[in-house]
């Protein structure tokens, strides 16, 4: 591994673009009334590249109210008009792409190429997807189903939504949260992580140069003890949408049954990645690597455990090593790199206690180190193969959030699976095999909202993403997320004046 880049390239000016403040409400951008302030820090080189006031409880009481207050004129917006207004912002995020590439590039330590082909485009496409679906938000047909009765079904907004988003992919969570909710008419509070909130700003203020009213989305920039739990248990919040660890979204439960708010939870994930002893290795292998490392591994569906079919393992253990050797660490700015840094120091760190502790009980195949010389003054740590630790060891059972993958070896099918299984999360997993019958066992018998099969980690908007079980319940993408994001509502006509006095008459008597 090597560092590709030489010149230093342009970076994207936080401090210029957010003079005004990192809190965006009713349409502009203020700054944060806590007293305190935070600073955005370049993972790449450690170097703070914007520091602004932290949103207290007093920016969420007024984002709160400006959402309410938009919340009727949009609301009442035609499904078309609401269309419209994102198809806008789809063409207005698309002439901005660079910008958003190099924000989020810059406050990540994502590669470039990584923000322009995936991040950028991903999120322009969210857009474009919830467009249409806000013209096919239907309740049922009407139906006489008692007597002389006349019933169907509504599909309402629900009111205001506040959000709290993670770190590790700022933009799209953003666009995860904010676009299924306003697309059915609601209006939403965003909260995104203090490292990572630059993206957002520049999200909410596309959407509303393109036209979406002040007040419809809104953007707080606090802690989550603070600013986060405030706007959990506000009670003019109607749904909460939370998407980070498990044991952060079981305090957000918490707070919000004070108020009986409808849940979202995404939490964690330890996703499996089985590999069949007749699965095509080398398409296993390059998998396996770009599965562990997407984001330098700091993603929920990952793979971080590879349990690979015993008459394949060796090779497979050999040839993934071989191939993490050659990924590139680097410069996110730089054309050649494969890999950026973690999101801080701190989480660097903590990956790295990890994988000293396993080195007790497992073989480091490769990697279990930050590299040294140009690149030591960033959050980096090489791409880390760890084989042979047992089933319930910590780095097979605990989510790491780095470039860390562990690989187990099993015999038979059964054991695979559940092995598989054996975690308390179930958010995403993937399966090789050239054999459809055991192809379609896997995506049976493993537990998980998503099992990909002789892939790892694509998403596309029209298929759901969430988990079970101790990853949480509720769905971002797709018209499921659509539809959490409204409430039913019955209505019943009455066709007669006849049928009305009988009933009362059954009730109430003659009277």
């Amino acid at each position: 591994m090597h560092n590709p880049g030489t010149a230093t390239p342009e970076r994207f000016p936080a401090e210029d673009r957010f003079a005004e403040g990192a809190q965006f409400i009713a349409g502009r951008l203020t700054k944060g009334t806590s007293g305190r302030t935070h600073a955005v820090v370049d993972p790449a080189t450690g170097e703070e590249v914007y520091t602004y006031e932290l949103a207290g409880t007093d920016d969420v009481d007024a984002a709160v109210a400006a959402a309410r207050a938009a919340f009727p004129g949009w609301a009442a917006a035609t499904p078309g008009e609401r269309s419209d207004a994102l198809h806008r912002f789809a063409a207005v995020l698309a002439e901005r792409a660079e910008d958003f590439a190099r924000a989020e590039s810059l406050q990540c330590g994502k590669p470039l190429k990584l923000t322009r082909e995936f991040d950028v485009p991903g999120t322009i496409d969210n857009i474009a997807f919830f467009a249409g679906a806000a013209r096919h938000l239907q309740g049922q047909s009407a139906g006489e189903y008692s007597g002389d009765h006349t019933s169907y079904v509504r599909r309402e907004p629900i009111g205001v939504v506040g959000s709290i988003a993670p770190w590790n992919y700022p933009l799209q969570m953003a666009a995860w949260k904010i676009l299924p909710a306003i697309a059915a008419g609601n209006t939403i509070v965003l909260k995104p992580a203090e490292l990572t909130p630059l993206t957002s700003l520049l999200f909410a203020q596309a959407a509303t140069d393109a036209g979406i009213p002040d007040g419809v989305i809104n953007i707080v920039t606090g802690t989550g003890r603070e600013a986060g739990e405030h706007l959990v248990g506000h009670p003019d919040v109607a749904m909460t949408s939370f998407t980070g660890s498990t044991p952060v979204g079981k305090r957000v439960a918490e707070v919000a049954t004070a108020t009986v708010k409808r849940l979202h939870l995404e939490l964690g994930g330890k996703a499996p990645f089985v590999v069949f002893d007749d699965a095509d290795l080398e398409a296993a292998v390059h998998g396996a690597v770009a599965g562990a490392l997407i984001n330098t591994g700091q993603d929920c569906t990952a793979a971080t455990r590879a349990y690979v079919q015993r008459p394949l393992y060796d090779a497979f253990v050999e040839r993934t090593a071989a191939l993490m050797e050659t990924v590139r660490l680097g410069d996110p700015f730089a054309a050649g790199t494969d890999l950026g840094p973690l999101i801080s120091h701190v989480q660097r760190d903590r990956v790295a206690a990890f994988v000293d502790r396993a080195r007790a009980y497992a073989r480091v195949v490769t990697g279990g180190e930050a590299p040294e010389g140009d690149l030591a003054d960033g959050a980096y740590y090489r791409p880390t193969l760890i084989a042979d630790a047992a089933q319930d060891s910590e780095i097979v059972q605990s989510e790491i959030f780095g470039p860390v993958l562990v690989v187990l070896p099993f015999d038979s099918d059964d054991e695979g699976i559940r092995l598989a299984n054996d975690t308390p999360y179930g958010l995403a997993a993937s399966a090789w095999s050239t054999n459809v019958y055991r192809a379609n066992r896997a995506t049976r018998e493993i537990k998980a909202g998503c099992v990909w099969i002789n892939d790892h980690i694509p998403i596309i908007s029209e298929m759901p993403h969430g988990g079970s079980k101790a990853s949480g319940f509720g769905k971002d993408m797709s018209v499921y997320s659509f539809e959490e994001y409204t409430q039913v509502k019955h209505v019943m006509f009455d066709n007669t004046a006849v049928a009305r006095k009988d009933w009362h008459r059954t009730i109430f008597g003659d009277r």
